[in-house]
């Protein structure tokens, strides 16, 4: 009770060189190596340890090689280096992938490889794509760069995605309203 799933992986084999990267909405950020989870039991392993305040976000399959954006529901994201963030194991918490201001948090955590921009959405059905490339490279752990500005026209971000160019977009409202965008 009081659980969802968060994320899912097709995996085949479970190799040294892949590792689960896990962001929560306090912006903890956690690598752990794939091979920690090659022998689940029926009841299933605890993934990470969490503050009792805290939630985990997203989770991605990486290869060490990744650059990392995190953005907040206040209009702020860092870019970084997956290599900065040092491999722990199942049971640990992680390290600070973003500092957050007050009653921030974090709603997404896109890579580079995924797509050549990121398009984020506002609550009040806005968006903005921006290029990765003008999200200067940062280390972790720091405030980052404003990247969407918040209104009362706009209202909080409330996703973020990867994109690249002719990609096709679906936006479904709170209320089950489908809006496609080419």
């Amino acid at each position: 009770p009081g659980e969802k799933v968060t994320a899912m992986f097709p995996v085949k084999e479970f190799s040294e060189n892949s590792f689960l990267t896990m962001v929560t909405k306090n912006g903890i950020v956690k690598k752990t190596p794939m091979v920690e989870y090659a022998n689940i039991r029926k009841r299933g392993l605890q993934a990470i340890c969490l503050r009792e305040d805290d939630e985990l976000i997203e989770v991605k399959l990486t290869d060490d090689q990744a650059e990392i954006l995190m953005v907040t529901m206040l209009g702020q994201c860092i870019r970084f280096k997956e290599t900065d963030v040092r491999p722990t194991g199942r049971s640990a918490m992680g390290v600070r992938g973003i500092e957050l201001n007050q009653d921030d948090e974090v709603i997404s955590m896109q890579l580079e490889s995924q797509g050549e921009c990121v398009l984020i959405v506002s609550a009040n059905g806005m968006g903005k794509r921006t290029p990765f490339t003008d999200f200067k490279l940062q280390n972790r752990g720091g405030k980052g760069v404003k990247c969407y500005k918040i209104s009362d026209k706009t209202g909080e971000v409330v996703g973020a995605k990867a994109v690249n160019d002719g990609n096709e977009i679906m936006m479904i409202t709170n209320e089950g309203i489908v809006i496609r965008m080419f």
